[in-house]
């Protein structure tokens, strides 16, 4: 049964949907600009493959403006023209760097608008997905550990995040995360008073009981796993982040972030003296300079990509990021920031800052504990995975492989980052929905009294 709705809301609603078309109109007319640009830098006639499929790729997010108006005309009217912000300016880019790797990401920017529609049109309530917590966690789990399955992952730039099937490469990790974020929101619903009991305190610090550490340690042990049989130290970061800070969001404990500080930083150090992949990683942070035409050359090229850009940028199609390896997917940043400048990454760090505050604010704004958890854990995806490779690619922190979300070429990893776009949508109409509800349910009651 439908809540009611009050008039004031629907005019919101439809005012929300107007500002969202427009957005997303505007950002269109942008990328189509900036890739006309870029093209006609190098050439003097349009791309007969690709432009075509950009085109395409446009219409179906007008199509999605429809859905979304259909099924969720009260959810957030920022997620997803921000979404198209960044996967537009990520294809302008990928087009000036590989038309290749361009023509396949519209291919999977075409399969993303479908997950995402698909996901909006069949889960109606997010309540739903509490049923099928445990078989989130068994098939995320499994899908994680796929790589690692001889004869079916693969290793790639010395990751083997990669599983071939036929002709078709796909990184399941990126849908594990999001499987498992609706397994651990689900399962901290459940266990959430028993996670906040704390009988002793170390040092004025209340500890929680041993027994009821067991979720952090398997948190724990399977971000060891990842960093050491798939030997990517970006996931591994990023799954634990994300288990830790909702650990911590459902139970207000701050001892769960010190015990996960310290366990992070005993597998970090553990993992340095270890493993050699480790070792490399962080010592090519350090000082890329002595090992700059080896194991460094991609960050060296990266930091003269990022110097030569200057405040305003060498202008789209007028750079070199060409001369980056692995621009489109690893260090597509850098390429943002040489030919489009400071003014243009600051710009990008902007629009991820809104996607994330967005994305909390929908968090902070929901009444029921699944769906904070829910919208908290699919954020932090999108937030922390962001910082951890534009921290890599600027030398903040050591350079991990791990895609930049909507902008690096990546199918599998654009595809689940729709699906999060989808289901933090669902998140925002339900407690809109409901809050209008009690509003009017309210406002009757004041009437006839």
């Amino acid at each position: 049964m439908t809540a009611p709705v009050a008039p004031a809301d629907r005019l919101g609603s439809a005012r929300r949907r107007f500002d969202e078309a427009a957005l997303v109109v505007l950002v269109a007319i942008l990328g189509l600009g900036g890739y006309l640009l870029t093209l006609l830098a190098e050439r003097t006639d349009v791309d007969a493959v690709l432009a075509p499929r950009l085109v395409a790729v446009v219409a179906l997010f007008v199509v999605a403006l429809a859905v979304v108006r259909r099924t969720a005309p009260a959810g957030d009217g920022t997620l997803l023209p921000l979404a198209v912000l960044l996967n537009i300016l990520g294809f302008v880019f990928i087009a000036r760097l590989d038309p290749h790797l361009a023509a396949a990401q519209t291919v999977w920017a075409a399969v993303g608008i479908a997950t995402f529609v698909a996901t909006l049109v069949l889960v109606r309530d997010i309540r739903v997905l509490e049923r099928y917590r445990y078989t989130f966690a068994l098939v995320g789990i499994i899908t994680l550990l796929l790589p690692v399955v001889p004869g079916l992952g693969r290793e790639v730039n010395g990751a083997r995040l990669w599983v071939r099937v036929g002709t078709l490469n796909f990184q399941p990790g990126e849908v594990a995360k999001v499987l498992l974020v609706l397994f651990f929101a689900a399962y901290l619903v459940e266990k959430r008073e028993v996670l906040e009991y704390a009988p002793r305190r170390v040092a004025g610090i209340p500890v929680p009981a041993a027994r009821h550490m067991g979720p952090l340690g398997l948190a724990w042990g399977a971000s060891l796993v990842i960093m050491i049989q798939q030997k990517d130290l970006g996931s591994s970061l990023l799954f634990f982040a994300v288990f830790v800070v909702m650990l911590y969001v459902a139970t207000g404990r701050g001892a769960w972030l010190g015990l996960g500080a310290v366990l992070f930083s005993a597998g970090a150090v553990a993992g340095y003296h270890l493993f050699s992949h480790v070792a490399v990683r962080v010592r090519t942070w350090l000082d890329p300079w002595p090992v700059a035409e080896g194991q460094g050359f991609q960050l060296v090229q990266a930091l003269y990509a990022f110097g030569s850009g200057g405040f305003s940028g060498a202008g789209l199609g007028l750079g070199f990021p060409d001369k980056i390896p692995n621009a489109p997917t690893d260090f597509v940043f850098a390429a943002v920031a040489e030919e489009l400048g400071l003014l243009g990454a600051a710009a990008v760090v902007a629009a991820y800052l809104l996607l994330v505050g967005s994305g909390l604010r929908i968090a902070v704004r929901a009444e029921r504990p699944l769906a904070k958890l829910l919208a908290t854990g699919l954020t932090l995806i999108l937030g922390i995975q962001t910082f951890i490779i534009l921290g890599g690619v600027t030398r903040l922190i050591p350079l991990t492989g791990i895609t930049l979300p909507f902008v690096s070429y990546g199918g599998s990893s654009l595809v689940a980052n729709f699906a999060i776009v989808a289901l933090l949508l669902r998140i925002s109409d339900d407690t809109e929905t409901r809050r209008a509800a009690a509003e009017a349910r309210e406002h009757t009651t004041e009437g006839a009294g």
